[in-house]
């Protein structure tokens, strides 16, 4: 009675279409859980977006959670991720992508989750790195290993907002270092950010890891544009 007297009072809203939350719900409301646009790119064989990098790296897999909308919930749910504060919502995307990539057989596909890293200006502003949050949920469902300690983002860029695609990816030169390559060594890695535009700062990321001892690379993102 009691949390049902304070739901009345300060209701609890879901984070994708700004309706109030049912009782044994968190976060993202049953309906909207089950109407996100997803791209089912795990189920492909071949897909769209392994052809952004086709002729500029070679990834093992190429997959993205869900489909960006301007306007749209999922760009609610990425607002409340990166400017609200609101971590829980990516920890539990990552969750729910994590659980369907498991029972598509991805559970041995990767033995390292890196999340694409902040600078550290940008980091001690915001307080945390949201492509950490989403790491931490997928890592939690596939059972494997994340660490943010590995690649390191030196160079403090300019946002990637209203350039060209020529000059995001020059933005994006050279812009990442790896510290403690060994932990690399012969390893399954998949690479996590938060959203892909053009793909330049998932690639500079790529060339970066790449130029290690690593068995194969794969990107991952909560979504795509």
């Amino acid at each position: 009675m009691f949390s049902s007297f304070i739901d009345l009072i300060f209701p609890r809203i879901c984070s994708a279409c700004l309706e109030p939350l049912q009782r044994n719900e968190e976060l993202i409301c049953t309906h909207c859980r089950f109407d996100l646009p997803k791209t089912n790119l795990h189920l492909e064989t071949e897909n769209s977006l392994a052809y952004k990098f086709f002729g500029e790296v070679h990834l093992k897999h190429a997959l993205s959670y869900l489909k960006f909308v301007k306007g749209g919930k999922v760009q609610r749910l990425m607002h409340e991720l990166k400017y609200k504060g609101n971590q829980d919502v990516g920890e539990m995307l990552g969750r729910w992508y994590g659980a369907e990539l498991r029972e598509s057989g991805f559970s041995d596909a990767f033995d390292l989750i890196i999340p694409v890293p902040l600078h550290q200006k940008r980091l001690t502003v915001r307080g945390y790195n949201q492509s950490d949050c989403f790491a931490k949920g997928l890592s939690e469902s596939l059972n494997i290993e994340w660490r943010n300690d590995i690649l390191i983002r030196e160079i403090e860029t300019s946002s990637q907002v209203n350039k060209s695609r020529l000059e995001r990816y020059q933005n994006m030169d050279k812009v990442f270092i790896v510290k403690n390559p060994e932990l690399l060594r012969n390893k399954k890695i998949v690479v996590v950010d938060d959203t892909l535009t053009t793909g330049a700062t998932l690639e500079s990321c790529v060339l970066s890891l790449q130029a290690f001892e690593i068995k194969d690379i794969s990107i991952l993102t909560l979504a795509m544009a």
